[in-house]
């Protein structure tokens, strides 16, 4: 609902919001060739972000790290440390976030890695990261600059087996989509605690998982607020989609029988109503998956709405706020 500049401008607005409310950490996404979305750079955005607050933990939710060099990745996040120790998060994704188009166009060519290289990606970027290639590794030589003590905390995200895997067999932290696949998040994480391999760096597993929510004052409020997105959600993926639509036009959609059964499903991902009832479910979720953090995705046409979703979140969760 708003233009590119107006949305990242709304991102640093809200990241100072959430830092005022007593949330730990703020991370932005990476998508591209989508019109609704302004995220396609999460490390300037992080960036920016850092610069912008002075507590909060601010990172990537994430790079998609097969469109990229592990090298570079550990170069930009190093230096994003060293600006700011204890501070950065690196999430790790595999997905394109993109159209087959645009994907072809971030690969400058039809060579992207495919899904088999990125778990040695992966590899590659947690030894830059920390300075710890194996001997016989052809890049062993290579530093990841700036060197200095400690490194941004590291988060696999994923939705399914082999994300909760890699996270286990790298020793890394494990972020769950439950916004995507809410249906198998427990036993993934199970999985994930009992195959984890204790590192240096992670000596014991930890998880997450990501929330799509929209808390108002009642029920029926933010019912209203979540159907611009359950209609954007039936649009085709790709620049086409366009932006959200606001409360009323999406009111006004016409949906077929088809579409309708695709607006219940997609509601059924997400947590959505009153105070209460909202905490009430994000409780129940935390305690099936045995986390003690969630991550919230609150997807709204008006900013204002979606800070007041982060305010009466806060307040439920009796959040410690900062001065």
């Amino acid at each position: 609902g708003s233009t590119p500049a107006e949305a990242l401008a709304d991102t640093v607005a809200l990241a100072q919001a959430t830092e005022r409310l007593g949330y730990r950490r703020y991370w932005v996404a990476e998508h591209h060739n989508t019109a609704s979305l302004a995220g396609t750079a999460p490390e300037v955005l992080t960036a920016h972000l850092a610069a912008r607050t002075s507590s909060i933990r601010v990172g990537a939710g994430g790079v998609l790290l097969p469109h990229y060099s592990p090298l570079k990745v550990a170069e930009v996040f190093r230096t994003l440390h060293t600006l700011y120790p204890g501070r950065i998060d690196l999430g790790i994704g595999r997905t394109a976030g993109a159209d087959a188009v645009a994907t072809s166009a971030l690969a400058q060519g039809p060579g992207a890695l495919g899904d088999e290289h990125h778990p040695d990606q992966v590899d590659d970027l947690v030894g830059f990261l920390h300075g710890r290639l194996r001997p016989d590794h052809p890049f062993a030589s290579v530093r990841a600059m700036p060197q200095g003590p400690g490194a941004p905390e590291m988060w696999v995200l994923g939705s399914s087996s082999y994300g909760a895997a890699l996270a286990a067999g790298t020793g890394l932290f494990f972020s769950f989509a439950h916004f995507i696949s809410p249906g198998h998040g427990p036993q993934l994480l199970a999985n994930y605690r009992r195959r984890f391999r204790p590192s240096q760096r992670c000596p014991e597993p930890r998880a997450n998982v990501g929330v799509s929510v929209v808390c108002a004052e009642t029920d029926a409020e933010a019912e209203r607020l979540a159907l611009s997105a359950d209609v954007w959600r039936l649009r085709p993926e790709g620049p086409e989609r366009g932006p959200l639509l606001s409360v009323e036009d999406a009111e006004a959609v016409a949906l077929t029988p088809v579409e309708r059964v695709l607006l219940v499903q997609h509601r059924d991902r997400r947590v959505v109503g009153a105070p209460d009832r909202v905490r009430d479910r994000l409780l129940d979720l935390a305690r099936a998956h045995d986390v003690d953090e969630l991550v919230v995705l609150t997807v709204c046409h008006d900013v204002r709405a979606r800070l007041r979703s982060y305010e009466l979140l806060a307040e439920a969760f009796d959040l410690e706020r900062r001065s």
